[in-house]
């Protein structure tokens, strides 16, 4: 549940689908704080404690008796945490609302205070499982948790509504072209961005858990993407439909295995042009199946239904 993408392929569709509004803020959140975390990490070079332990030097005559998993072997630099940070971003548009709904339906303190309270266990559990699998040292999901409370604030009043597709197009292409200068800066001035590749593929105790979709490059595309079909996606359809709650919950269902789909669709891992193309392609339609694809089949499903 901290997966970053999980803010993409489980928490949006879910929430859209119960407050539109909610749910695309979600979306633009989880993109921003996402693209937000890889610039943060270019520049502040954090290690991870997979591939520390052995470059340190610091265990040669009692080395320690670690064990990896398959979601040890990030690629990234490491600090600070994305899963922390993102988690933290995303989760607070939901628990804010959640929580205002409560406070003005009950007026109860303890009620309203219910889901901070989810919300913070939620941090420290995802914190810990990223220590827990030597992801991340403590000090850098403490960062990247307090780093996306403090975006969630900022973005959520501010996340766009009913802008005109143009708004989109240069969002996704100004998140992209600032990276790829950045990138080409700092490798101007002699620094390597590629280290933490390189370490993890060193360090990593089975090769094909080193994946080229936890690539820094390959969240930039998701956030290009991503970002770029809600756009598209407000254009089509700028109001979505009216559906009942129980069509909605037919549509959640219907866009679950969507997108279970997509994510599993295997794509080629050369030429890196291509795959990256076809990732931002990936999560380009993630949006569409949400917001247009499904709820317009449903509609015209229950249309025809009532007309007969």
């Amino acid at each position: 549940m901290g997966d970053p993408k999980a803010a993409f392929l489980l928490i949006f569709p879910l929430t859209y689908f119960i407050h539109r509004r909610t749910g695309t803020t979600v979306l633009w959140v989880a993109a921003v704080s996402e693209w937000l975390n890889l610039v943060f990490k270019w520049f502040l070079f954090g290690e991870r404690p997979y591939w520390w332990i052995g470059e340190s030097r610091l265990f040669v005559n009692n080395h320690p008796q670690v064990i990896q998993f398959a979601s040890t072997c990030e690629t990234g630099p490491g600090s600070p945490s994305g899963h922390a940070m993102v988690t933290a971003a995303v989760w607070w548009v939901i628990v804010s609302a959640v929580g205002s709904s409560l406070y003005s339906r009950t007026r109860s303190v303890i009620w309203t205070a219910l889901p901070y309270l989810l919300y913070i266990t939620l941090l420290v559990a995802v914190g810990l499982s990223r220590i827990f699998i030597l992801a991340h040292f403590p000090h850098q999901v403490v960062a990247g948790s307090i780093t996306g409370f403090i975006l969630g604030v900022i973005l959520k009043p501010r996340a766009p509504e009913q802008r005109p597709l143009l708004f989109y197009v240069g969002s996704s292409l100004g998140l992209l072209l600032t990276a790829l200068l950045m990138k080409i800066g700092l490798e101007e001035l002699g620094f390597d961005l590629s280290w933490s590749i390189t370490l993890a593929k060193k360090w990593c105790a089975h090769s094909e858990w080193v994946r080229l979709d936890s690539a820094p490059f390959s969240s930039l595309t998701r956030d290009c993407g991503a970002i770029l079909g809600l756009g598209l996606s407000q254009y089509w359809k700028p109001r979505g439909w009216p559906l009942p709650w129980a069509s909605r919950a037919l549509c959640l269902a219907l866009s679950s295995m969507g997108l279970y789909h997509i994510n599993r669709f295997p794509l080629p891992v050369q030429p890196l042009p291509l795959f990256y193309g076809l990732f931002l392609l990936k999560f380009l339609l993630v949006p569409q199946v949400v917001m247009v694809v499904v709820p317009a089949g449903v509609h015209l499903l229950t249309s025809k239904m009532k007309r007969a």
